[in-house]
């Protein structure tokens, strides 16, 4: 696992550079619980690009054939942690938007969208 990439993944540079093009500037390496991948401080957006495979993806997650004590419980991890990341996000007053690996190679515009709208509708509630 020690090769497996945590940030600069090739779904997470798409987007980045989607949204840089249409203009939305991000900041990268917050000191925010869970490390979002990228983060809008004025809106206070976090991002994450979640992999469908660590992060159990409900149309492309599965559990591998072999060695089932172990990736069980370790997926099961992830989620639960996941999930405590949004939490402590939203009680911090910032909105956590997960954005699945599928979804940025199938749809990126859509994607960019999506993100356009939180930080946009965000930026005018602040």
């Amino acid at each position: 696992m020690a090769r497996i990439k945590s940030t600069g993944t090739r779904p997470e540079l798409m987007l980045r550079k989607a949204l840089w093009r249409t203009g939305l500037r991000f900041r990268l390496k917050p000191r925010l619980p869970g490390k979002p991948d990228l983060v809008f401080p004025g809106a206070r957006v976090a991002v994450f690009v979640d992999g469908c495979f660590w992060h159990g993806c409900p149309q492309h997650g599965h559990l591998p054939k072999s060695n089932l004590d172990y990736w069980q419980p370790k997926l099961a991890r992830n989620l639960a942690r996941d999930r405590q990341v949004d939490a402590a996000l939203l009680q911090l007053g910032w909105m956590p938007l997960r954005i699945w690996e599928h979804e940025i190679a199938l749809d990126l515009p859509a994607c960019v969208a999506r993100i356009g709208e939180a930080v946009q509708l965000r930026a005018t509630n602040l």
